[in-house]
């Protein structure tokens, strides 16, 4: 039995709000030793983790990442009361830094760190580069910067990042040339957008499906070739997988 290699997408949303310290601390702590996080920029350049073009999901409030100084973002909860209520009133929008931070602690840790195109679009790849380089400094070789922006990889590429992951929703895009000519180590591919069937494997490059909350799917996409699987529930996978695999 193949059994592929986790990220917690976002650190650990089955419990937590997503792209926390807290969440991400719990994801390591169930047995993630690869983490998925998304980076946004405030009004004055500041790097958080953020997944969302809008702070109403999350925060409750209108507005940007974008529209508001880090001081201002620093006061909104992340507490996505929708599912957690006042559970998480206190935890606050984390900075990329204090991810460095973290995976200081947690040397066996791997993050992969994605450059969102609202920022992307709002800043420019070279500012973008520049502050996820500063904050990150001390643990680069902890870090892989992915991207749905092929250019912002390309860029990353030429500037010397370590290593870098191209994220697209479907199977085909891995086969463009840009794709090819930057050789990323990994391929990022939503689960809807895969074949039904047949081998996964790409050549020169490790394939990570998102988002995956299913044992036996995720062991169905290993032995097709996929070396990870994303997903919002790590610990439950982990414990799940563990079964399978003991009682095959």
């Amino acid at each position: 039995m193949v059994i592929p290699q986790l990220i917690a997408h976002r650190g650990y949303p089955r419990h937590y709000p997503e792209n926390t310290l807290i969440g991400l601390e719990a994801a390591i702590a169930a047995g993630a030793r690869f983490l998925e996080v998304d980076m946004q920029v405030s009004r004055d350049r500041v790097p958080v983790l953020f997944h969302d073009r809008n702070l109403k999901r999350l925060c409750g409030v209108g507005g940007t990442v974008h529209d508001h100084l880090y001081e201002e973002l620093w006061r909104l909860p992340v507490a996505e009361r929708e599912r957690f209520g006042d559970r998480f009133k206190n935890v606050h929008i984390t900075r990329l830094a204090e991810l460095g931070h973290l995976l200081v602690r947690q040397p066996q840790v791997t993050a992969f760190i994605e450059l969102k195109r609202a920022s992307l679009e709002r800043f420019g790849i070279d500012t973008l580069l520049t502050l996820a380089r500063r904050s990150l400094k001390p643990v680069l070789d902890q870090c892989v910067l992915i991207s749905y922006s092929l250019e912002a990889l390309r860029t990353a590429r030429t500037r010397g990042w370590p290593r870098i992951g191209a994220v697209m929703d479907h199977w085909e895009e891995h086969k463009q040339k840009l794709v090819a000519d930057m050789r990323p180590e990994y391929i990022f591919c939503d689960v809807e957008g895969l074949p039904g069937e047949g081998d996964l494997k790409i050549d020169g490059a490790q394939l990570a499906v998102f988002e995956v909350t299913d044992a036996p799917l995720a062991l169905t996409l290993a032995a097709r070739g996929a070396a990870f699987v994303e997903t919002f529930a790590v610990g439950e996978m982990i414990q799940e997988m563990a079964r399978l695999a003991e009682s095959s």
